[in-house]
C-alpha cells in the first residue's frame, strides 16, 4: 500500500514510522528540506536506539528505513493509496494543501486528516470528492501509543471508513470509531481531568493551600489514590500551558461555551507570564536545577474528597458521551485507557463505583453550585433508574 505523510514534525514523522514498519511504501512531504533532513535523522537515532535494546535488528532497521522517501514536491504524491496530513491546526491551510493534492491523485484516493480538533466535515467540504476523507487521530509519540480515533464526516463514504479501520488494523493499532465533534472522543472526555483539578485549587476546596504545594496535593491525590501515571499539573506541564489552554479554550467556544469546558484564568495566567511548563523552565512547577523541592500535604480524607469530585467528572462526561453517540462503550473506555493510559476504563469505574453513588455524586455537586457544569448525564440517571450499569466494555 502506497502511503503519504504531509508534514514531516513529530507526529508526521512518527505515522511514517509506523506506516513504514508496517512494510507499507511512504512517501513524507514537507515545504522545508531541513524539516525532511531532521525526520530523516531523528528515525535513524530511534532505530539505533532500539537496536540497542534488542527490540530490532539491522536488516529491521535497514528495511523500515528503505519504505520512506523524503519528498519535497505535493506532485510526487500522486501515487498514494491513503494520504495523511499531520501539519498546522489551520482549517484554511489544511484546506488549500488538500486542494491542490486532489487535483494530482485518483479518484480512488483516501485523503485524511490527523486533526485533533477541527471538524473533519469543514476539511472535507474543500474537495471535489468530499466522500474520500476521514479523520485518522494518532496520539503523540504516534509508533509507541496503540490507540487511533477513526472519525469519518458525514460525508465520507463507507467504503472508505471500512478500508482505514482494517489498514490502521493491519499498523498493529487499536483503532476507535468516533463522530465528528469537538474533541473527538478522549480530548472531550479529558477536559475535567484538568478543568475540574483547576477548578478544585482555585475554590482553595478542602483546606488545599494556594501555590506549588496545592498543585502538588492534587497531583499526589491523583496518582496515589487515582492510580494515574501523572497528574493534571504535572501532565499540563509536560503539554504546555500555551497548548491546553488553547485546546481548552478551543473546545469551549465549539460547545457554543457549555460552561462544562470552560476555561481556567489559573491557567490562562500562567499561559501569559510565560510559566508554559517544563519548555519553558516554569509552570504550575518550576524546573529550574536549584528550585526547591515542593510536598505535597498527604491528607486522605482530603484527598479521597478531591479524587472523587475528579473522578465523577470523568464518569460524567463519559457518559455524556456514549449519551450522545459520540462512540460505543467499548471504545471510549479503549480510548482512554490506551490514548492517555488511564488506570481504568471510566465507563468500567462507574460500574464499580455503582451508578447510584456516580448520580449521588453529581447531584451534590449541583446543589452546592448551581451551575450547568455540574448537571448529571441523562444516561447516568437513567440508568440509576433502572439499575442498570454499563455493558459490553
Amino acid at each position: 500500500m502506497n502511503i503519504a505523510i504531509i508534514g514531516a514534525g513529530t507526529m508526521g514523522s512518527g505515522i511514517a514510522q509506523v506506516a513504514a514498519t508496517a512494510d507499507c511504501k511512504v512517501k513524507l512531504y514537507d515545504t522545508k528540506p531541513e524539516a525532511l533532513q531532521e525526520s530523516e535523522q531523528a528515525l535513524t537515532k530511534i532505530l539505533n536506539r532500539l537496536i540497542e535494546k534488542e527490540r530490532i535488528d539491522q536488516e529491521e532497521k535497514n528495511r523500515i528505513q528503505s519504505n520512506i522517501a523524503y519528498i519535497e514536491s505535493l506532485k510526487d504524491l500522486a501515487d498514494a493509496d491513503l494520504t495523511i496530513e499531520a501539519i498546522v491546526e489551520n482549517l484554511d491551510i489544511k484546506q488549500k494543501v488538500f486542494q491542490e493534492l486532489e487535483t494530482y491523485q485518483s479518484d480512488e484516493a483516501i485523503i485524511a486528516s490527523n486533526t485533533s480538533s477541527l471538524s473533519i466535515a469543514s476539511i472535507a467540504s474543500c474537495l471535489q470528492k468530499p466522500e474520500r476523507c476521514i479523520g485518522i487521530h494518532f496520539f503523540n509519540p504516534a509508533p509507541l501509543m496503540p490507540l487511533v480515533e477513526i472519525i469519518p464526516a458525514v460525508q465520507t463514504s463507507e467504503e472508505v471508513f471500512q478500508k482505514v479501520f482494517s489498514t490502521i488494523q493491519n499498523w498493529k493499532k487499536v483503532p476507535v470509531k468516533a463522530k465528528d465533534t469537538p474533541g473527538f472522543i478522549v480530548n472531550r472526555v479529558a477536559r475535567p481531568f484538568y478543568g475540574e483539578a483547576l477548578r478544585i485549587y482555585e475554590e482553595s476546596y478542602a483546606g488545599l493551600p494556594e501555590g506549588e504545594t496545592g498543585f502538588a496535593t492534587i497531583d499526589w491525590v491523583m496518582k496515589q489514590i487515582g492510580g494515574f501515571r501523572m497528574g493534571p499539573f504535572q501532565l499540563m506541564d509536560f503539554i504546555g500551558n500555551d497548548v491546553n489552554y488553547t485546546v481548552t479554550e478551543t473546545v469551549f467556544k465549539a460547545f457554543y461555551y457549555d460552561p462544562r469546558y470552560k476555561p481556567s484564568f489559573t491557567q490562562k495566567r500562567h499561559a501569559e507570564a510565560g510559566y508554559l511548563g517544563r519548555k519553558s523552565g516554569r509552570g504550575f512547577y518550576n524546573y529550574a536545577e536549584d528550585a526547591k523541592k515542593v510536598s505535597p500535604i498527604k491528607d486522605a480524607v482530603m484527598g479521597e474528597k478531591i479524587f472523587n469530585r475528579i473522578l465523577v467528572m470523568l464518569i460524567n462526561e463519559a457518559a455524556d458521551a456514549l449519551f450522545l453517540n459520540i462512540a460505543t462503550a467499548k471504545d471510549i473506555d479503549l480510548a482512554m485507557t490506551k490514548g492517555v493510559n488511564y488506570p481504568k476504563g471510566l465507563l468500567a469505574w462507574a460500574n464499580e463505583k455503582g451508578i447510584d453513588w456516580c448520580v449521588d455524586q453529581m447531584d451534590e455537586l449541583y446543589e452546592l453550585y448551581r451551575e450547568d457544569r455540574y448537571r448529571c448525564s441523562p444516561l447516568l440517571r437513567q440508568m440509576k433508574a433502572n439499575s442498570e450499569t454499563f455493558q459490553n466494555l
